[in-house]
């Protein structure tokens, strides 16, 4: 089941890279008493998640803090090394945590996953954006076509938090 406005984010236990090497976030982590901004991609580095989807949030980062976010994050269905390599690649000044679903398990209890997507390989993420009060869910969009971040890149989540 797909989640919708109302509902609590599953929880699940991501990867993320720390000064000391991989570690750990739980949703609830990146959630508790927050108001987050979760974005999720089919795969790091690749053309419109690079060049499209992340650098409006990087862009924006500013603009979304000062409506309220405390937190924005990326989750994509790669290991936590690809992810920390695609911050670093990404110039984001340390505004956005790059959050690696390596198995799956967010996506999946989410009822976000595409695929396995032949392209991929396996299963991968929806392209969607979400804003979360203290885990439960105020906005959600999740685009129809995965080239395309209009639903759900910086611009609407704006919009959402007017």
């Amino acid at each position: 089941m797909t989640l919708k406005v109302g509902d609590r984010l599953p929880e699940a236990t991501f990867k993320t890279m720390t000064a000391d090497g991989p570690g750990e976030m739980s949703v609830g982590d990146l959630t508790s008493g927050k108001t987050v901004v979760l974005f999720g991609v089919p795969g790091a580095f690749t053309p419109t998640c690079h060049m499209n989807h992340l650098p409006g949030f990087v862009e924006h980062a500013d603009t979304l803090k000062s409506k309220g976010v405390d937190e924005i994050a990326v989750v994509s269905v790669n290991d936590v090394f690809v992810m920390d390599a695609w911050n670093k690649a990404s110039s984001t000044g340390g505004n956005i945590t790059f959050l690696a679903d390596t198995g799956a398990e967010f996506v999946e209890a989410a009822g976000l996953g595409l695929g396995p997507a032949p392209i991929f390989g396996h299963l991968r993420s929806q392209r969607f954006a979400l804003i979360a009060k203290d885990g439960e869910i105020t906005f959600l969009s999740v685009e129809e076509n995965p080239g395309e971040a209009t639903k759900t890149g910086a611009a609407a989540v704006l919009d959402a938090l007017a």
